[in-house]
């Protein structure tokens, strides 16, 4: 009879104090965590290994003779679409989809530390609009061409974005404002790896086209950043001419990059606006463009505080490797999530889209370098 006496008042505590709510955060969160972690487990170990393939396979091109390096975001896509068959289970449907949507959002933010407003004011005015007038003019081109080939719009502007802006980045983040439409998750993954393969091959030929066309130091950097797709053939097609050439040339292509917050703005409202709802509708602001924008003032304000730069550097660069390891989880989910059947309907109208939006861009840019030089 005591015992029952004494546990009497101590069940009525529990019910006043309710120490559930450890218990009861616990209970909410496992279920979340079982929905979503098989998914984003599955990315992540795709992700992994094709980081650790990378040297790997570096080293046998090596071996080969051959200096290239397969970056390690298109081998996450091969080995994601190797391994779809095993991704289409509905275990892993939640956290693969987080992954694309939410991760990706998050890591294309935190791109913003990667640029710094005074290296872009050092492009002067000139250079200045004849990239944005380039990269406007690639967006454009994009859709016509996709509209004249009948492909979908949204390729277009996935494939205008990639080539206008910086290949694989633009296209994850171009792809968040872009309506779903059937062959959207083929259309994206063709993009990224189309944008490699062209990147590499126009590090190959751009250099030489420039002695050909007699272009200076100065504007060949220009024409070399502002026309390969991707950052890392930028730099190697850059500095293979001269350190000067690579210097301009990187930063004419962070300029680009610094454009990508308007590129997905711009998009945002054309697709809005012809869907038939801008009207009195707001412009879409994507929440991780803006913490771009505030991550890039940031990373430009910092400098200017000496204090700051011994704590802001350290903290930059594991922001920066956060970023780049979001994307390359997003990358893995979306190979995973792409069948070979989906790349497969993928013709030769796809092809000639991004090539022409490639030849575009070149032609503008060049034409322009004629007018200043």
């Amino acid at each position: 009879m005591p015992f029952e006496f004494i546990a009497e008042p101590a069940s009525a505590v529990r019910m006043l104090f309710p120490a559930p709510s450890t218990s009861a955060s616990a209970g909410r969160v496992a279920p979340v965590l079982r929905r979503f972690a098989p998914g984003i487990l599955l990315a992540s170990g795709v992700a992994v290994a094709a980081a650790l393939a990378e040297p790997v396979i570096a080293a046998l091109f090596r071996s080969l003779g051959a200096s290239y390096r397969l970056p390690t975001i298109v081998i996450a896509l091969v080995i994601g679409i190797a391994l779809h068959r095993v991704a289409i289970r509905p275990v892993f449907e939640p956290g693969l989809g987080w992954c694309v949507k939410r991760l990706l959002r998050f890591a294309i933010a935190l791109l913003g530390v990667r640029i710094a407003l005074s290296d872009i004011v050092e492009l002067g005015v000139g250079t200045a609009l004849l990239v944005i007038v380039a990269m406007g003019c690639t967006l454009v081109a994009g859709v016509y061409l996709a509209r004249f080939l009948k492909v979908t719009d949204g390729y277009g502007t996935l494939a205008g974005a990639a080539t206008a802006v910086c290949g694989a980045s633009a296209t994850l983040a171009t792809a968040t404002v872009v309506p779903n439409y059937p062959q959207k998750g083929a259309d994206v993954t063709f993009t990224v790896v189309a944008a490699n393969a062209v990147s590499t091959l126009v590090m190959i030929l751009y250099p030489p086209l420039c002695i050909a066309l007699g272009l200076n130091t100065e504007a060949t950097g220009i024409l070399l950043g502002a026309t390969i797709h991707d950052m890392a053939q930028v730099v190697g097609a850059g500095y293979a001419v001269s350190e000067p050439v690579g210097n301009t040339a990187v930063v004419v292509k962070l300029f680009r990059v610094f454009l990508l917050l308007p590129v997905v703005l711009a998009v945002g409202w054309w697709f809005m606006r012809a869907s038939g709802e801008a009207g009195e509708a707001k412009v879409p602001v994507p929440g991780f463009a803006l913490a771009f924008l505030a991550l890039c003032l940031v990373n430009s304000a910092v400098p200017l505080v000496p204090a700051l730069v011994p704590i802001y550097q350290p903290l930059k660069a594991i922001i920066g490797e956060a970023s780049t390891w979001g994307l390359l989880i997003a990358i893995a989910a979306l190979g995973l999530g792409t069948s070979l059947a989906s790349l497969f309907r993928i013709g030769w109208r796809h092809i000639a889209v991004f090539t022409g939006t490639t030849i575009v861009i070149l032609t503008i840019v060049t034409a322009g370098l004629a007018a200043m030089f």
